[in-house]
């Protein structure tokens, strides 16, 4: 597979090989042709060279001779012939889209280095604000957009967009699902939303997915497919409103965490038993977070039931979802001292 990429990307540049090798060879007869009729050295020689072709209209190294005179005649002549070739090859492959595809080609070499970031599928109105929050966490983030408009949009903010359909197991794979993050479907129908997280789901189980819904039933169909998470924009704004009706602190907990150096994030245990039993052997059944230093036990959350603000000793099972408050170094500490039975981090 890697040697048939590196044979295509032979070939992009193998376009230039001419262009690139009339131009290497006008300079090397052009500074041999004033070396012997001149005798300048070779950097002035190589000078000459230059001014000559572009043009740029600096004087002469020194005066020149006849035979000088006619080098520098045979090297005008030799290069307009290169700069009319030059733009006709550039237009010719602008027609038939090659810098489109080599942009392309450089996308997909970024992407496949991308590790742990975040896939936004639809850059509508709220794949725009998804992005942007994302950005402002500085989270890798891949769009998957199949307008064109909107993925100019997207790429003047900086953002890299990959223009296919998210419909599609190749352009999830190509997106690099098999190693992201999670993957937040915004698309606006909810059978396409619906189709998406039932590929990613079958081509990664462990990816964390959220998925937008314009109604309840479509969000049970998608909790159904896999998503790890729903939310309809609707429905959002209306708790919100109420939240900030009743509970005005604790939503403007929420916004100022969002700027903050902290972040509320979830470890999920491996289910493998013997896994559990090795690492509660080798450290402590039990164990109490608030003597630690490290990251805020918020809750615990075992067969579906969450424990809020648990006490200090808490007893590691299989599949326990640990969510914890803190800041990237904290929450890294507590990563590594879960690495042999930790699942993902989301």
């Amino acid at each position: 597979m890697n040697l048939k990429k590196s044979n295509k990307l032979k070939g992009y540049l193998k376009v230039w090989a001419v262009p690139i090798s009339l131009l290497f060879y006008l300079f090397l007869f052009g500074a041999i042709g004033y070396r012997i009729t001149e005798g300048w050295d070779w950097g002035d020689c190589l000078w000459m060279v230059l001014i000559t072709i572009t043009t740029i209209g600096f004087g002469e190294v020194e005066v020149l001779s006849a035979a000088g005179r006619i080098i520098t005649f045979l090297i005008i002549g030799g290069g307009l012939f290169v700069v009319q070739l030059t733009l006709q090859r550039f237009i010719q492959l602008s027609e038939r889209g090659y810098f489109i595809k080599l942009e392309e080609l450089r996308l997909k070499r970024l992407i496949r280095r991308m590790k742990n970031h975040v896939i936004i599928c639809g850059y509508g109105r709220t794949g725009k604000e998804i992005a942007d929050q994302l950005k402002s966490e500085r989270i890798s983030t891949l769009i998957i957009e199949i307008d064109s408009s909107r993925k100019v949009e997207a790429e003047e903010k900086g953002f890299n967009v990959l223009l296919a359909d998210a419909t599609m197991d190749e352009t999830l794979l190509l997106a690099g699902v098999n190693n992201c993050r999670s993957l937040v479907v915004t698309l606006p129908s909810d059978a396409a939303n619906l189709y998406v997280v039932l590929s990613a789901k079958a081509l990664n189980d462990t990816c964390r997915l959220i998925a937008r819904a314009a109604n309840e039933e479509a969000a049970n169909k998608l909790k159904l497919a896999g998503a790890d998470a729903v939310v309809s924009p609707y429905v959002a704004a209306g708790r919100t409103m109420a939240a900030s009706a009743l509970r005005p602190i604790a939503v403007d907990f929420i916004d100022l965490l969002a700027g903050s150096d902290c972040e509320i994030e979830e470890f999920k245990l491996t289910d493998n038993i013997e896994k559990i039993d090795i690492f509660i052997r080798e450290t402590d059944k039990v164990y109490d977070f608030s003597t630690r230093g490290e990251a805020l036990l918020l809750a615990t959350k075992v067969s579906g039931q969450l424990l809020g603000n648990p006490k200090g000793e808490v007893t590691i099972s299989p599949g326990m979802i640990l969510i914890f408050l803190g800041s990237q170094e904290q929450l890294n500490r507590v990563r590594v001292h879960f690495k042999e039975v930790l699942v993902k981090a989301a």
